[in-house]
């Protein structure tokens, strides 16, 4: 898909050389660019004016990167955030998906990889994705909302990925192989029974208290959702 249009950008780094290298490259790759070096004033800038992809860093004076995405999402700010993690940072890249955040980019990083990254980000906010349900559940991935019934159901980032993998194949079984996959990324090396915690997690948020059950597993398979009348 081609792209079209500007991309703002809010980049939220403490270390001014950098910040202010980043931002000369992206505005001369055609972005629009607001830079902030504080957390809180990262968080202030998020709330209070649209942007189409943030760029945090994780470790900032006044208030982390995680608290900032945390925060973010709290108040229902969907904004694409990429989080810039230490190099050799794999707990740093784990936390910044599970507060939040849609991607990551190690330190030191290439700058043609950097915009690579934000364009599809931005691509994110001017296509609106299709809202997904099965019978009285439904998930719009664009504002991440998710309701049953008509009563809202409160998702952490994770468990909205994971219903969203279900939900796409429309009824259908999805392996656990698949799920990771999908889910966690190729390269998650972690315990595969994670997708089953995830699901009991899942489970309990959207079938608790209804006769219909839209969780299901399918033995030797894996995991569907069906619908309910």
């Amino acid at each position: 898909m081609e792209f079209h249009g500007e991309v703002r950008v809010l980049l939220v780094e403490d270390e001014v050389a950098l910040a202010d290298a980043v931002r000369r490259g992206l505005v001369a790759e055609g972005f629009s660019v607001d830079v902030v070096h504080d957390g809180r004033d990262g968080l202030r800038a998020g709330l209070e004016r649209r942007h189409d992809v943030i760029v945090l860093d994780i470790l900032l004076p006044g208030m982390n990167g995680y608290k900032v995405c945390e925060n973010l999402r709290a108040q229902s700010v969907w904004t694409p955030i990429l989080m810039l993690t230490a190099k050799d940072g794999e707990y740093d890249e784990a936390e910044a998906l599970d507060t939040g955040a849609d991607d990551f980019l190690s330190k030191p990083f290439s700058f043609v990889v950097l915009v690579a990254r934000l364009r599809a980000l931005g691509r994110r906010t001017q296509v609106r994705p299709a809202a997904l349900s099965a019978g009285s559940l439904t998930l719009d991935p664009g504002t991440a909302v998710c309701s049953r019934d008509g009563r809202e159901v409160s998702l952490t980032p994770r468990e909205r990925s994971l219903l969203e993998a279900l939900l796409r194949r429309e009824g259908a079984a999805a392996s656990k192989t698949d799920l990771l996959r999908e889910v966690w990324g190729p390269e998650f090396d972690g315990d595969p029974n994670i997708v089953e915690v995830y699901v009991g997690y899942l489970r309990r948020k959207i079938d608790d208290g209804f006769d219909h059950k839209l969780l299901q597993t399918v033995r030797g398979v894996g995991y569907r959702v069906v619908a309910d009348a």
